[in-house]
């Protein structure tokens, strides 16, 4: 009996030796954090991060793994925050240096915790920055440059007792779509409290801006234009200026308008809102009475300016296809109100001589053009075209007399050989080539003709779908 009861309790010392052993064992595994790089915090953003965490271990088992931890925003552990591993260095058999990155969608905050994690298990307990303490600010900036807030503009008007609303710009570079910046608005370099959105509403004068707020890893190079906001006193007055004067001549890109300085513009004109029209100047190069409503911040006025033009109208009293009888002529009368103006008449795009009134007596059909121009001050000029159709029949026969004092003084032939698919060949009695083209436009002769003794003779060819024609033209004066 004796013998049993040794045997057994053997058997319960070796086992309590075994487990005893095995905890001493798991107990012995620990992580010592050594340095947190000499930081006082993690400030991380797309031009740097990189960061080094050193501890000593012991009593690992060979392939034994480790990365570093963040805690949650307040500090807790429970569900800690994984960063990414970017390299391992054995510096000894017992100490290690990992290079790590913090997660480029980190919620900044002030109070992170940081610590080493086994792939046994076995958790450090938290590093220290170099101001001793175990709790330190941690943010990745997703943005990296000044930007800018009130569309670019430096001043801004407030009306007594109004409010103004400035707000984060969407002008390049800005940061106004990344999600989840704060910012810290500041008047007369005094940060003004409870106020992190893009937008601030303000009810009092000074100079402001606005700095992207990264908690302790806030930097003054990442802020905005300062604004300068003023006093207008309400019911101000607003003025519209030409560039061209007033009135203003009307041609090349316009005048530009430009109101009285304020927050927000609203152009008008003759009445009627000018779409997309709401920055402070606007260019126009037609006459009207345009308006302007500026808003000063809290109080609004309008500024009005009846733009005259130095330009002038006119009209033509041609009816376009007119069908011109045999031997029938038409006066077409171009009607203006410019004082000084001077003519040109072209026909088939050639100008015709010595035709410059504003009166043109029209005898043979073809594409016609009148031009009107302002000879003086505000150089601009109206064209205006018209065709001339002619009767068949009759106008069919091609001509074999020209008659250069007549009303008449071109070859011209009939229409069905004005075409492009038609060549016209005119050859002097001597042989040479005076006219070859296509799509002839009934405008030969374009130059003096040499009479000399006798009334000169030519003679043409006329190629077409339909066949070739030939004869004689006379020329008489």
């Amino acid at each position: 009996m004796i013998q049993k009861i040794t045997l057994s309790f053997f058997k319960v010392l070796i086992l309590f030796s075994i487990l005893l052993f095995a905890r001493s064992n798991a107990y012995a595994q620990t992580i010592a954090p050594q340095t947190f790089d000499g930081l006082e915090k993690l400030c991380a953003g797309n031009s740097f991060n990189e960061f080094y965490a050193s501890f000593s271990y012991i009593d690992f088992p060979a392939g034994t793994t480790f990365v570093v931890e963040l805690s949650d925003a307040a500090g807790n552990f429970t569900t800690p925050v994984a960063t990414t591993l970017l390299q391992t260095v054995d510096v000894s058999a017992t100490q290690k240096t990992i290079k790590y990155a913090v997660p480029t969608n980190l919620v900044g905050f002030d109070t992170y915790s940081l610590r080493v994690k086994s792939s046994t298990g076995v958790t450090s307990t938290r590093f220290r920055n170099s101001l001793g303490n175990t709790a330190f600010p941690a943010y990745f900036k997703p943005y990296e440059s000044s930007f800018f807030i009130n569309g670019k503009i430096d001043t801004a008007m407030l009306c007594a007792g109004g409010s103004l609303t400035i707000s984060v710009s969407a002008d390049t570079p800005s940061p106004i779509n990344i999600s989840n910046i704060k910012y810290k608005w500041y008047k007369d370099d005094v940060l003004i409290a409870g106020q992190s959105s893009k937008d601030i509403v303000i009810n009092s004068t000074g100079k402001y801006y606005a700095e992207i707020d990264y908690g302790q890893c806030s930097d003054v190079n990442f802020s905005s234009n300062r604004v300068n906001v003023v006093s207008s006193s309400n019911g101000s007055n607003v003025t519209i200026n030409s560039s061209l004067g007033n009135p203003f001549c009307a041609s090349g890109t316009g005048t530009i308008l430009t109101a009285t300085s304020g927050n927000s513009y609203a152009w008008k004109k003759d009445g009627v809102l000018i779409a997309g029209a709401t920055n402070r100047t606007y260019s126009t190069n037609e006459s009207g009475v345009y308006s302007v409503e500026v808003d000063f911040g809290g109080c609004k006025a309008t500024g009005t300016i009846d733009l005259k033009s130095n330009s002038f109208d006119a009209s033509i009293d041609a009816e376009d296809g007119y069908k011109l009888s045999e031997g029938e002529t038409v006066t077409v009368t171009i009607n203006t109100d410019a004082a000084d103006a001077t003519y040109e008449w072209y026909l088939n795009d050639n100008l015709i001589p010595n035709e410059t009134t504003r009166s043109y007596v029209v005898a043979v059909k073809g594409n016609y053009k009148a031009k009107v121009s302002l000879a003086s001050g505000c150089v601009s000029s109206k064209e205006f075209t018209f065709r001339i159709n002619g009767e068949s029949g009759p106008s069919s026969v091609i001509p074999n007399i020209i008659k250069l004092s007549g009303m008449n003084p071109y070859w011209n032939i009939p229409d069905e050989y004005k075409n492009a698919n038609t060549k016209v060949m005119i050859i002097s009695s001597n042989g040479d080539m005076v006219l070859d083209v296509v799509n002839y436009q009934g405008d030969w002769p374009q130059n003096n003709v040499d009479f000399k003794n006798v009334n000169p003779v030519y003679y043409y060819v006329i190629q077409s779908d339909t066949g070739e024609k030939k004869g004689s033209i006379t020329v008489i004066k």
